[in-house]
């Protein structure tokens, strides 16, 4: 009975032979909608002055926003600071008041006008411009499919390698990503408004969704 036992354990604690490898799939496509985040930021030594201009060119800022036909549940007060600094240089106290609106942009054909429109009441610090698409999930399936099929070429390259062959897979483990590439984050203070209306100032391309995915497979 103790030998049976210790065999039995012998056997369970087996280790299966087996090749572990990672596999991509990704797709480029062309996105329809942008996340934007643009504010203003005004420095004064008087607080109270700080914040009435900053909530001034706001205001404006909303006002240009519902007047491009964007939906209330599109934009929204993301950030709302006011805080003391120093000018170590200067050697002066002042306050500085910032508010960001993160607005949904469904018509990117609208880009120019309203990122010209924000600028020209106010708007000067752009936090970030990011395209989306709402045909991601769309294509979510296609390229898992593509990444599990490249982790499986790889294994049975590795395997012919070695006059070997791959069994069943063992293990599979999702390192999905998503790479929307965001356009840029400056100041908008040094850009001209006028040029905006006239000339196109982005390049919208495509963006590339992929996903990642690390398969063993039994090795036999």
């Amino acid at each position: 009975m103790i030998l049976l036992t210790f065999t039995g354990m012998a056997q369970s604690n087996q280790v299966t032979p087996q090749v572990q490898v990672s596999g991509e799939g990704s797709m480029k496509i062309k996105p329809d909608y942008a996340q934007i985040s643009i504010g203003v930021e005004i420095k004064d030594v008087d607080a109270t002055k700080a914040k009435k201009e900053n909530d001034k060119i706001i205001a404006k800022m909303i006002q240009i926003i519902k007047e491009s036909k964007i939906e209330d549940k599109d934009f929204q007060t993301q950030r709302v600071h006011l805080y003391k600094s120093r000018d170590y240089q200067e050697k002066i106290d002042y306050f500085v008041a910032n508010q960001t609106i993160s607005i949904t942009l469904r018509n990117l054909n609208n880009y120019e006008k309203i990122m010209s429109d924000l600028i020209q009441v106010g708007a000067n610090n752009i936090q970030g411009v990011e395209f989306k698409s709402t045909e991601t999930e769309k294509y979510a399936s296609e390229i898992r499919a593509k990444a599990v099929l490249d982790a499986k070429k790889k294994a049975e390259d590795y395997a012919g390698a070695l006059n070997q062959s791959i069994g069943k897979a063992i293990l599979i483990s999702d390192q999905s990503s998503i790479i929307q590439p965001r356009v840029y984050s400056m100041k908008a203070a040094s850009l001209e408004a006028d040029s905006l209306m006239q000339e196109q100032t982005l390049a919208i391309g495509e963006i590339e969704i992929s996903t990642n995915v690390s398969i063993s497979f039994e090795l036999k």
